[in-house]
């Protein structure tokens, strides 16, 4: 993959995985550049010390990209970037970005969501934005440092629904080519809907209780309520036109139980250690906001919501 300038924004746990790969595989080709955008201490380590990750994938942890910066600002031209940030830093990056945006340059969002591409346009109105839904186990250890178990990173990604005629082919080779277990699909919103009903769902209610995916599967009263969101969520995507399987919501709790027991939310970890960021609007707020557009009742997002910023004013 010849003549690609590729700029990773975000080091976190997703953006470390999938940015140290990308590094990884072109760290001895001249013509791909690799780019990492990080900020604070992150660029102060992995400036001096590389990116490192921990990883059964990776006998080798630690990985030097090209270049490293620390202000968007200085964003190089580039023909892809991954968007890795957490999503309250999304319109924030769309907005320091965007007039270094093209027509043909690229951009590939691997955040959690269900409406991360709208907000995207909603700031960018040129370059090609490709949906996608990601899969991947890791998170920061320390600064500059991130850990991965489990299964390799993996990617979903579609078209854009403005740009239909742009394929992301070499994109995928790209990812393909580092390890990554991409696939794609004409229309990957499906699949990043599908996710949404499992981490939307049981993420309010481990939240809003500070039980893990175990207890929200087994007790009667938590398990109705995350049931009760995910039949909100499913008249919505009704609403919108996306395609899912009828069983959805059935599907979510298999999937909601091959989890070990005491596996924690990372929205129930955030709401409980008073973290001043959180997924909550991510979410909720998502949920809420389709809600009333569409005219569709969301009675029991809405309760659990204020019940959950009821615990975070305390």
């Amino acid at each position: 993959m010849e003549g690609k300038k590729i700029t990773i924004i975000g080091l976190g746990g997703v953006g470390g995985y999938f940015g140290f790969k990308l590094a990884y595989q072109y760290k001895n080709n001249p013509t791909v550049k690799i780019t990492f955008v990080a900020r604070g201490e992150t660029y102060t380590r992995v400036k001096a010390s590389g990116l490192t990750l921990l990883s059964p994938e990776h006998v080798d942890p630690v990985v030097r990209p090209d270049t490293i910066i620390d202000e968007i600002a200085h964003l190089p031209e580039s023909d892809l970037i991954l968007i890795c940030v957490k999503e309250y830093d999304l319109e924030q990056v769309c907005l320091q970005i965007k007039e270094k945006i093209k027509a043909d340059t690229l951009l590939l969002p691997l955040m959690n969501g269900v409406d991360i591409y709208e907000r995207m346009r909603n700031i960018i109105t040129t370059g090609v934005v490709f949906p996608a839904c990601v899969y991947v186990a890791s998170h920061i250890k320390e600064k500059g440092v991130v850990e991965h178990k489990g299964n390799r990173g993996k990617i979903i990604v579609g078209k854009d629904p403005q740009k239909k005629s742009r394929e992301p082919t070499w994109v995928v080779d790209v990812l393909k080519e580092s390890g990554v277990d991409i696939i794609y699909k004409e229309n990957a919103l499906p699949d990043i809907w599908i996710k949404f009903f499992f981490i939307a769902s049981f993420g309010l209610v481990s939240a809003r209780y500070n039980k893990p995916i175990g207890q929200v599967y087994e007790e009667p009263e938590l398990r109705a309520r995350a049931r009760a969101i995910m039949r909100e969520i499913q008249q919505i995507t009704i609403g919108k036109g996306i395609t899912i399987p009828e069983d959805i919501i059935e599907l979510t709790f298999e999937k909601a139980s091959t989890f070990p027991y005491h596996t924690p939310t990372s929205l129930q970890l955030d709401v409980h250690s008073n973290k001043a960021h959180t997924e909550l609007e991510l979410f909720a707020g998502a949920i809420i906001h389709y809600g009333r557009a569409l005219h569709i009742p969301v009675m029991e997002t809405e309760k659990i919501y204020a019940e959950i910023r009821q615990n975070l004013v305390k």
